[in-house]
Formats: structure tokens, C-alpha cells, sequence
């Protein structure tokens, strides 16, 4: 009997301390490159991009979320364009992975663009560790972080089949693409300089300004996309968008886009702001549209105000 109980004792604990290592408030942080990471210039967390994984309670979807903070390649949004959109995913049933990616001024072009594709590669290869489905895994991005997330959205590859490393033999094509008043041009009428500069430099190459205008990349094999911004964004045009909503268009891409007349960048789900708020309704509906999210759930509790 003491041999049962004290197996039965052993069994709680283990299963209180992984409740607690993959709850929402203490997410399990992993390393994209355990070894480290390509073109690392040091050693420090500044140089090891990583995910911070967000697993439901109650994975009712299937799906998978990696979320790109903004903030112009020079510092990462955490907050309420990270931890809040995770809790909100996991409401709605859905593993979300915010990333941590390498940022200005101690990395430009091509750190981040590899850390956005290795997270997307990362969470397919660990699919079934995970509890989502590898054909279910989307990438929802804010303002720099929404140029990360398109650029991923239209420079994906199959993987490599023979790579020795097993994450590189997935493909980095995210399913589907949920971009935030996103900068999603580098054309410089309509970028946003700073963003522009801390990832291509203060002289870009007119090529790489060409390749990571992402309006100029779509074809018909990108992903469907959901893009959200404001028509008053004083930071990043909307014409970031509405580029490349018309882009999808033309290529007869399945997308949504919510223009707002009235609102400032950087608002996150917006739950201070009366009518912005109802933005994260529209993405749940269209979620729900695809079959990111199961038709008959009702979505979860909202997330709390942004900081």
C-alpha cells in the first residue's frame, strides 16, 4: 500500500509541475537553435532566439499560432503583442509560440528572416509533441513583426529533405497569415524608415528593398491572410495593407481586410479602445470561416487591457 500511495504521490507532483511549466503565466521558453543560432555574434539571450510556448487547456482546434511582436526590429513588444495574443489563442483552443527573434542594432538582414523561419519550421517538426496538426499552423504578426510574418508568408520553401538537422526538412510555409498594421512594404513612400533601416541598413541594396516588399511577392501559392490596420496610423501607412490586401486579390488569395477610420498604432487586441475592440471579433469569425477555430465553439473570455 505505502508502494501504491507513494507512486500515486509521485504522479500528482509531476503532473502539478508540468501544469505549471506549460500554463499561460509560465510559459516553457525553448531555443529555435539549441547549438546556436546561424550568424550568432555572441552568447548571450540577446543572441539565442527562442519561443515562449502557450498551450490551451482545452485544445479544441488543432491549430497552432507563431506570434511575431512588433517594434521596428529594435525591441520586441512582449506584452500586448506577445503574452495577451497568446492567452487569447489559447481561449479559442489554440497553441500559440511567441518568438523571440534577434533584433537591431546587434543584428540586421538576415538574422530575423532566419529566426521567422526557423519558428514556423520549429513548431511543424514538433507538431505532435505540441498536440496540433502540421497542416493547422498559422503566423500572426504586428507592425515590424508583420513584415516578419509576411515575409515568411511569401518566401517559404519545402524544407530540405536531407538535412541532418530534422526541423530543416519541414517546410516554413505558415497555413494561414493574420497581419496588424503591419509594415509590410519597403518601398520607402510608404515604409516605415526605421523599421526599413534597422533591418536592411541605412543604404539598402534596391534589390533587397524589391525582395522584402512583400506586396511584390505574392503569388498564387500564399496562404490566406487576415490583415487589420487604420486608416489615421501616424507610425505605418495603411497603404502597408491595402498593398498588399490588392495583391492577394490579384493572385485570388482567400483574405480579409478591416481598415478602421480612427485609431494609433500599436494597439494590440485594442480592449481600451470602444470600437477597435471589435477587431479580434472579426479575426475569430474569419478563423472560424477557415476552420482555424471549430464552428461550434464559442470564443473564450477576452483578453485583459493592453499596457
Amino acid at each position: 500500500m505505502k508502494t501504491i500511495w507513494y507512486l500515486g504521490a509521485l504522479l500528482a507532483s509531476f503532473c502539478a509541475f508540468a501544469a505549471t511549466t506549460w500554463s499561460a503565466e509560465t510559459p516553457r521558453a525553448v531555443l529555435l537553435w539549441p547549438d546556436g543560432a546561424p550568424g550568432a555574434v555572441g552568447s548571450t539571450d540577446a543572441d539565442k532566439p527562442s519561443l515562449d510556448i502557450y498551450l490551451p487547456a482545452r485544445p479544441s482546434s488543432g491549430s497552432a499560432v507563431v506570434v511575431v511582436p512588433g517594434g521596428s526590429y529594435e525591441h520586441l513588444a512582449l506584452d500586448h503583442e506577445g503574452a495577451q495574443i497568446a492567452r487569447w489563442l489559447n481561449d479559442r483552443g489554440v497553441a500559440a509560440f511567441v518568438l523571440h527573434y534577434r533584433i537591431a542594432p546587434r543584428y540586421h538582414y538576415p538574422a530575423p528572416i532566419l529566426d521567422g523561419e526557423r519558428a514556423m519550421r520549429y513548431v511543424r517538426a514538433h507538431a505532435t509533441e505540441f498536440g496540433v496538426s502540421p497542416d493547422r499552423i498559422g503566423v500572426w504578426g504586428f507592425s515590424a513583426g508583420g513584415h516578419l510574418a509576411a515575409t515568411v508568408t511569401t518566401h517559404f520553401d519545402g524544407g530540405q529533405a536531407d538535412a541532418a538537422d530534422p526541423v530543416d526538412r519541414v517546410s516554413d510555409r505558415p497555413n494561414f497569415a493574420v497581419l496588424a498594421y503591419g509594415v509590410l512594404s519597403m518601398q520607402p513612400e510608404i515604409t516605415h524608415p526605421g523599421s526599413r533601416r534597422n533591418l536592411l541598413g541605412a543604404n539598402p541594396d534596391p534589390a533587397q528593398v524589391q525582395q522584402f516588399s512583400n506586396e511584390k511577392q505574392v503569388t498564387r501559392d500564399t496562404p490566406p491572410c487576415f490583415l487589420f490596420h487604420t486608416a489615421s496610423d501616424s507610425a505605418v501607412s495603411v497603404e502597408n495593407s491595402v498593398r498588399f490586401y490588392a495583391a492577394l486579390r490579384q493572385a485570388g488569395i482567400p483574405a480579409e481586410l478591416h481598415i478602421f477610420e480612427q485609431g494609433d498604432h500599436g494597439v494590440g487586441l485594442a480592449q481600451k479602445n470602444p470600437q477597435l475592440r471589435r477587431w479580434p471579433d472579426l479575426l475569430d469569425g474569419w478563423m472560424r470561416l477557415h476552420g482555424w477555430l471549430p464552428a461550434s465553439d464559442e470564443p473564450g473570455p477576452a483578453a485583459g487591457p493592453a499596457h
